[in-house]
């Protein structure tokens, strides 16, 4: 059997290697290197980047079997998201990888600049012995502003604290009830600019944050303020913060990151009072290895066909352990629809009755949605784009949960409208200490039946003498029943059978039983991949 291609196109540790096992094919290439990159990823099932590979609509399309992108670190600037997202392909990354490295940086950053380490420590290697002119200031009783109270900024602000600093924070999103359980007391912008002896950026790069602190914002800080900028390049406007420096404005800054890089010849490093490092946020042994084996165990479960919690293209976000069996249940409850409507729904409601409603059962809906086109579009499906195929097609989606479930303890209804306005609903269940998955109603019609790979669903009027057609035209064309069930409103009423066959069969069968029993219906259900 194949394994499947992963394509690791920039250094990463061994730990990321181990990590993915031995279950496929590892492959290398320069992911910097153009061409190299567009050869590689050709037959490529994943691919694992940092920062110098591109992995853009031209790669996108170059790559014929690629199901996951997986960045090991935080940021995806070089993953074209949209474009990934449009062509089925999951998009990963390690987003708690480099929390504690990064943080410990903004943190160095922030000494070196109260304290002029790097300055005095390079005037010493020149021979000059600078005491009286690098003195510096403590960071005990001062207030330091953090922008950005997400995962980074409340370590920062942790940290801090424990160094007898006023921690004051900008965001938000942020309650002040949670802020005031780490001893953080929240500001409007200008509040922070104006009281913080320190400032330090912890936000994402944005089209609402970029320039967030510029010409206008320096001039409401004090003369004596410190800059740390250790999150994204461009939130600290460069040329403004120059400016403000230069002018007495501000004392200094300390800096990890730029608008552009790499950036080797910004005016700001010519100037004493920045401390510069190039972008070494995530730089440590610790979190590398971090990143790369959360990616490796990302792509084991996309690569699996499972979600993946650090999916930025899928919604959805942890499973729980009881929501997790019902995934491949309403993917294939989707496949049924889809097979006996003969097509797409213009409305669908995915409807959670039992224990599990009580839960996150958002994957339940996108599960639907994979199953529901698997069968009838070209393209890949996956969790990916299983909503954009949805909304593309007009088709309004509603996820419906309710606690009481009489028959089962949990059972999955997807119920729809169809284009000629008729209706159609299946339902499905998981028994017994084994998880086995049934088709527990049709209609609102019950039955219990294995959902197999081979399934033949019939609509006809309840009479005598069916079963026993059933059993000499498919026995004839040496297809094998594994089991059967018939459901019915009442006696002559309407009947569903569902079948359970070894064998598929061919349409000319379907349609001489559909004949000999006069049925509306009669469709094969493929599970089989």
């Amino acid at each position: 059997m194949t394994k499947p291609v992963v394509l690791i196109a920039e250094e990463l540790s061994p730990a990321t290697v181990e990590a993915l096992g031995p279950d496929f094919e590892i492959r290398s290439c320069d992911g910097s290197d153009r061409s190299q990159l567009l050869a590689a990823i050709v037959d490529a099932d994943a691919i694992l980047i940092r920062s110098a590979t591109k992995v853009d609509a031209e790669a996108l399309a170059a790559a014929r079997s690629l199901k996951v992108v997986a960045r090991a670190g935080v940021g995806l600037d070089n993953v074209d998201v949209k474009a990934a997202t449009q062509a089925g392909v999951m998009v990963v990354n390690a987003p708690t990888s480099n929390i504690v490295s990064a943080a410990e940086l903004a943190i160095a950053l922030l000494l070196a600049s109260a304290r002029n380490v790097p300055q005095a420590g390079s005037a010493l290697r020149e021979g000059q012995w600078k005491r009286s002119q690098y003195s510096g200031a403590e960071l005990y009783e001062k207030t330091v502003g953090v922008v950005g109270l997400g995962r980074i900024g409340m370590l920062v602000a942790e940290r801090l604290s424990a160094f007898g600093m006023k921690v004051i924070a900008f965001d938000p999103y942020v309650s002040s009830v949670r802020a005031g359980q780490l001893g953080v007391r929240l500001v409007a912008l200008d509040d922070l600019l104006a009281e913080s002896d320190f400032i330090t950026v912890h936000l994402p790069r944005t089209p609402e944050t970029l320039g967030l602190i510029g010409d206008a914002e320096l001039h409401k800080v004090k003369p004596t303020v410190q800059i740390i900028n250790a999150a994204r390049g461009g939130i600290v406007d460069e040329k403004a913060l120059y400016d403000a420096i230069v002018d007495g404005r501000v004392a200094g800054a300390g800096l990890d990151v730029y608008s552009k890089e790499p950036c080797t010849d910004s005016p700001l490093f010519g100037l004493d009072s920045v401390v510069a490092t190039p972008h070494l946020g995530a730089s440590t042994a610790e979190a590398q290895e971090r990143a790369g084996v959360s990616v490796a165990r990302s792509v084991r479960l996309a690569l699996a066909g499972e979600l993946v919690p650090d999916a930025v293209n899928v919604s959805g976000g942890v499973i729980d352990t009881d929501v997790r069996p019902g995934i491949p249940l309403t993917e294939k409850l989707g496949r049924v629809f889809t097979a006996i409507a003969a097509g797409v729904p213009v409305q669908l409601d995915v409807e959670v009755r039992g224990e599990i409603a009580a839960l996150d059962v958002s994957v339940l809906q996108l599960a639907a949605l994979k199953g529901l086109f698997l069968d009838v579009v070209e393209e890949q499906v996956t969790y990916v784009n299983a909503p954009a195929l949805a909304k593309d097609r007009g088709i309004e989606v509603r996820l419906v949960k309710d606690p009481n479930c009489p028959e089962f303890r949990n059972m999955i209804t997807l119920r729809g409208t169809l284009a000629d306005g008729t209706h159609l609903s299946v339902s499905g269940t998981l028994t017994g200490p084994k998880q086995i998955a049934k088709l527990v109603g049709i209609d609102g019609l019950d039955l219990e039946v294995p959902i197999a790979d081979h399934l033949l669903v019939l609509r006809y009027t309840d009479r005598p003498g069916v079963i026993g057609v059933l059993g000499r035209l498919l026995g004839a064309a040496g297809a094998n029943i594994a089991a059967m069930q018939v459901g019915r409103d009442v006696e002559g009423g309407e009947a569903v059978s569902v079948l359970t066959l070894d064998t598929a069969v061919g349409a000319g069968v379907i349609e001489q039983i559909a004949g000999e029993i006069g049925a509306t219906s009669a469709r094969l259900v493929e599970l089989s991949d």
